[in-house]
């Protein structure tokens, strides 16, 4: 399961935004770490591909998460600092920022899409809607956001150019001024970061990093990513108030005339599906 993959995507740069990317600058293990983590506790060695596949969709399936720990993944990424302070939440990586205290900043700043310049939602006070601006707001509001941005620059210039001290002159610039960092962060943490940050609900500038970081796992980690796809991203959680009305809702009847094979469900994995479904039967 050694994947030849990770050799070509090494420092090969993906771009996000409008000057923005994402580069995985090194990696620790891949697929076959996890299998190989995963049996050290009864001393099994490398089994067959199909078998390695079976034990990591049954680690994910079952949140057995610590395998998926042994692989560690370093990215070097640019992005807009407003981005950052949201993607600085994720508590569970080592982080490394470019600072504007040793360096000087650069003249680099997010400019949004004239699609993504939306309305408040109505519903959701954390986001913008589905409805667009009309064309002349839009026009306007990206005309005032790139003079801000050059005169706040400007400025910033200006103070340096006073010898004020960088750690003072920065303190103006807007939260769409592009930072850099590194970040290292093991596998199990960053399919919870995507798992959270993939979501449409997430703002579009923090889901595009998701998605390249997302891109660049599939070909790292084909056969983890694919289980957290199945398992987490694209599956659902109900509470058991949840369960109580879905118990309402479904009818039994036709269960055993399903066909589990054009679903995937086989094995042992059946076996725990039918007890999920017993499981709300019973509630």
């Amino acid at each position: 399961m050694i994947n030849e993959n990770i050799k070509e995507i090494i420092g090969k740069e993906y771009k996000c935004l409008n000057k923005g990317f994402v580069r995985l600058i090194d990696i620790m293990g891949d697929d076959s770490s996890i299998v190989q983590a995963a049996r050290v506790s009864y001393g099994k060695g490398t089994k067959s591909v199909n078998e390695d596949l079976s034990l990591i969709n049954y680690l994910m399936r079952n949140r057995h998460t610590s395998p998926f720990e042994m692989v560690e993944l370093k990215f070097h990424i640019k992005l807009p600092i407003f981005v950052a302070r949201q993607w600085i939440r994720h508590r569970t990586a080592n982080v490394n920022e470019y600072s504007g205290r040793y360096s000087e900043m650069k003249n680099e700043f997010y400019i949004p899409e004239s699609e993504q310049l939306r309305l408040q939602s109505a519903i959701n006070k954390q986001g913008r809607s589905e409805e667009l601006v009309d064309n002349e707001t839009s026009d306007t509001v990206i005309e005032q956001m790139k003079n801000t941005q050059e005169f706040l620059f400007t400025e910033y210039e200006n103070f340096l150019d006073k010898k004020i001290a960088r750690e003072i002159a920065r303190i103006n610039l807007p939260l769409s001024t592009y930072t850099e960092w590194y970040w290292k962060i093991d596998l199990h943490n960053l399919f919870h970061f995507l798992e959270l940050r993939l979501d449409h609900h997430a703002q579009y500038e923090i889901r595009v990093y998701g998605e390249v970081i997302a891109d660049i796992l599939k070909l790292a980690v084909p056969y983890a990513y694919t289980a957290f796809e199945d398992y987490m991203l694209n599956s659902v959680n109900l509470s058991k108030k949840e369960l109580t009305a879905l118990k309402e809702i479904i009818s039994f009847d036709k269960f055993d005339q399903i066909n589990f094979d054009s679903h995937r469900l086989k094995g042992r994995e059946l076996s725990e599906f039918k007890e999920k479904i017993k499981k709300i039967i019973n509630i």
